[in-house]
């Protein structure tokens, strides 16, 4: 990994569907507005763009910790924009502050946080974990 400036910022965006809809999601008697799972990959994806252009071959960042408040209601056709500025680095462990927002407002924000990993490692540990 090379190094990871504080600062560093990544966005992601994602059009609502109907099956980002936490009625389809999760369950059906939950109103159809955006799910909270679906918000924070949104803000995951977009912490994972700020360090992208930091990783070595074969690393990759994968998430460990994920402090989010969900504002406000999105329903379908909206489109969602989330926002990760990395905050922290303590070696392989990033630290982002992350926002989400729709054409109108604010919908979520929080903290989430990072991890550097060798993806040969990962690999090799989820061979051993293989049910016979």
């Amino acid at each position: 990994m090379r190094p990871i400036p504080v600062g560093a910022k990544g966005r992601d965006t994602l059009r609502v569907t109907p099956a980002h809809l936490a009625n389809q999601f999760k369950d059906a008697l939950l109103p159809k507005v955006f799910a909270t799972p679906m918000m924070i990959t949104v803000m995951e994806n977009a912490a994972l763009n700020a360090v992208r252009d930091y990783l070595e071959p074969g690393e990759s960042c994968v998430g460990t910790l994920v402090n989010v408040r969900h504002l406000a209601a999105t329903p379908a056709g909206h489109v969602v924009t989330a926002e990760a500025t990395v905050t922290k680095v303590d070696g392989r462990r990033i630290e982002f502050t992350v926002s989400a927002r729709d054409e109108i407002e604010e919908i979520g924000s929080g903290t989430h946080e990072r991890m550097v990993v060798n993806m040969d490692r990962i690999a090799k540990k989820l061979e051993s974990k293989k049910r016979p």
